[in-house]
């Protein structure tokens, strides 16, 4: 089972490399690129980087999810060739036929969604959908396989690739919007190239059709996958709509804020994104259905341990981190919390997505991703006239636990699992003292308050020990780990 948890956490953090270097990134970038771009143009550039993601989902037609459970029904290397041959084959062709059908449309299209003048921008955006869809594919080919250095090389190519071209194209062209569409997807159409250079060989391997080879699963992955369409686009408007609530009914200037109460909580995002693409490769990689039992019971602790931890330190400490960043928008330290935990509630709702995978039972994600969009948006207009962007907050911590309830109950009856439920007890209840007790009690200035955070988030460990929290065998692992630790450094 170890054996299990290192491969997860080795993917993840090689997933996360090219996100880390982004993010990091655009922590510091973008104020430089508010200075060149317009507040409508920057809206515009907005407003069609999400209409992009969304699309694609809708163009993907749930392969790459398909792709990557039945990539692991047998060793068999050609049936593999096979399956990566039809979901690049069936990506390239959708997304073709739409970025070109886009493009012939831009004129009309472009008037009727965002205003006059704003073709050459809608044109971008085809590249875009075309790019970033099947780039998502080609991901999904090194993801299968694990092959972690060269998924990782690739991203940190991507961002390497978009970061000078965006600040050439805003800041010494002066393209405005069309610098940041064209940044962001220029460079990821050179990298999808290189990705399907290398993997030319495989790919026409797969297509050649040999006698007694299996046929392309094109049916069998449409099958699995289309009905994960819905669901995913739900959750992904749910990432979206209390943005689009916020500038729409609320206030343009809270809407602005809380783009940045998102960007500081993106540490979060960032580690969940590392496990979306991690886990399920490794979960549908197990066999042995007791064995997926168990991991997907430790997977499940480990992961709110791991979450916890980070939701409690921004917690803790997010005004720190808006006074040094962004001060003159302070007030986005309201929502951060609320957004970090609700990230992280989004990853352990992936945990029974794989479970609903696993038993192909994908018809039973869309119920959870429906109930969780209407409370949303329930929530949003009850919460934010009082409460402002922590109500949006609120909202979206209310709607992805809505979520976990709706497709446990759906998905429990597909595969068992015994869900540790005492230690998770534990868990939620010393993240929930630390993170509410440290926030309301201790000072919000100053470095005496920084210094009294910090030894209260260091408490987490001890009073999770004391909890009973971690068992013996968890213990000696964690002592012999740190004497390695200490015989190394003592080495000269």
């Amino acid at each position: 089972m170890l054996t299990y948890l290192k491969r997860l956490a080795s993917a993840g953090l090689a997933y996360q490399a090219g996100d880390l270097l982004s993010k990091g990134a655009a922590l510091f970038t973008l104020p430089l690129y508010t200075r060149y771009v317009t507040t409508t143009q920057y809206g515009y550039a907005e407003a069609l980087l999400t209409a992009v993601i969304l699309l694609s989902i809708v163009l993907r037609l749930g392969v790459g999810e398909a792709f990557i459970r039945f990539y692991y029904d047998d060793a068999d290397t050609e049936r593999r060739d096979r399956i990566a041959a039809a979901a690049v084959g069936l990506s390239l062709f959708t997304t073709t036929v739409a970025a070109l059908a886009g493009v012939l449309l831009a004129p009309t299209l472009s008037k009727v969604m965002l205003g006059p003048h704003t073709t050459t921008l809608f044109e971008i955006a085809m590249l875009g959908i075309w790019a970033f869809t099947n780039l998502e594919i080609a991901y999904a080919l090194l993801r299968a396989d694990e092959r972690k250095r060269a998924y990782m090389k690739a991203s940190l190519a991507d961002v390497s690739l978009t970061i000078p071209l965006m600040v050439y194209l805003v800041v010494f062209r002066h393209d405005e919007a069309r610098g940041l569409l064209a940044g962001n997807y220029i460079a990821s159409t050179l990298i999808l190239l290189g990705l399907l250079w290398t993997e030319r060989r495989r790919l026409i391997a797969g297509l050649r059709r040999r006698p007694g080879a299996p046929p392309l699963a094109v049916r069998k992955m449409l099958n699995f996958g289309l009905p994960t369409v819905p669901a995913d686009a739900s959750v992904y408007a749910l990432q979206v709509a209390d943005r689009w609530y916020l500038l729409d009914a609320y206030s343009k200037g809270a809407a602005g804020i809380y783009s940045i109460a998102a960007k500081l909580a993106t540490v979060v995002f960032i580690f969940v994104r590392g496990f979306q693409y991690a886990w399920p490769p490794l979960a549908y990689s197990v066999e042995d259905d007791a064995v997926a039992a168990r991991l997907y019971s430790m997977v499940t602790t480990y992961y709110v341990l791991a979450t916890g931890i980070v939701v409690a330190g921004v917690t803790l400490f997010a005004r720190w981190g808006v006074r040094i960043l962004y001060h003159s928008y302070y007030t986005a330290y309201e929502a951060i919390p609320w957004l970090a935990l609700g990230w992280s509630l989004y990853g352990l709702y992936l945990i029974f997505i794989v479970i609903s995978g696993r038993a192909r039972r994908t018809r039973r994600n869309l119920p959870a991703a429906f109930v969780g969009l209407a409370v949303n948006v329930l929530c949003l207009v009850l919460l934010v006239p009082p409460l402002g962007i922590a109500g949006a907050g609120i909202a979206l911590v209310v709607a992805y636990a809505a979520m976990i309830v709706v497709i446990y109950l759906l998905t429990r009856d597909l595969f068992s699992v015994s869900f540790e439920w005492g230690r998770l007890a534990r868990l939620v209840a010393v993240f929930g003292v630390v993170s509410v007790a440290g926030d309301l009690l201790l000072p919000t200035h100053g470095l005496v308050g920084f210094l009294l955070r910090g030894a209260a988030w260091c408490l987490i460990f001890p009073l999770l020990r004391g909890a009973g929290f971690f068992n013996a065998t968890e213990l000696a692992r964690a002592g012999a780990l740190v004497g390695s630790i200490i015989r190394r450094r003592a080495v000269p």
